[in-house]
């Protein structure tokens, strides 16, 4: 079964991201009754808990729910990965709460910015315990959504996205910046 929703098609058998929650497959579209109004409901299975939600298909659009990316912008978000990491200064509580925003998103580019931004390499172990989760929550996301797109294994994807954020300028990695220090 296939519906429209403002422009955006969803079938049976479809992977989706759903914000906040991640990959889902579309098991199916059904019509319920809720408060003597029919509704039309796309049948989400998620990954993350192998958990089932229905949404409304008049609200697929404002709830985020959007197809897989294009190829093209997993290949920008690699890209971004291997980007020299941006500084934010501020409180912590502050840049989280900014963070998890961006996640919440379940827009690949921005779930790129935060790895990128929150990657300290083989220094991870340093980070604060919030940090990694944070860093680990926006890792599975990417994993997830870059093995659908490229067709691979979870644990390929990972290797590709850590080969992205090794390649990454590091402050100290380089002779001016041990100079500075």
């Amino acid at each position: 079964m296939t519906t429209k929703n403002n422009a955006l098609t969803f079938q049976t058998g479809e992977a989706v991201v759903y914000p906040g929650h991640g990959l889902g497959l579309i098991t199916g579209i059904e019509e319920q009754e809720v408060a003597g109004f029919k509704l039309e409901l796309l049948v989400l299975s998620l990954e993350a808990g192998k958990v089932t939600v229905r949404i409304p298909i008049a609200k697929a659009k404002s709830s985020g729910l959007r197809k897989l990316s294009e190829p093209a912008v997993v290949k920008q978000a690699l890209e971004i990965l291997s980007e020299k990491a941006r500084a934010k200064r501020g409180m912590w509580n502050r840049r989280a709460a900014d963070f998890q925003e961006r996640i919440g998103t379940g827009q690949l580019i921005a779930v790129a910015e935060v790895l990128r931004d929150l990657n300290r390499g083989p220094q991870q172990e340093e980070a604060s315990h919030s940090e990694r989760q944070i860093f680990e929550s926006a890792l599975d996301f990417m994993i997830k959504e870059v093995a659908a797109i490229n067709q691979i294994t979870d644990t390929e994807a990972r290797k590709l996205i850590e080969q992205s954020l090794a390649s990454a300028p590091r402050p100290g990695k380089s002779a001016k910046g041990n100079a500075a220090a």
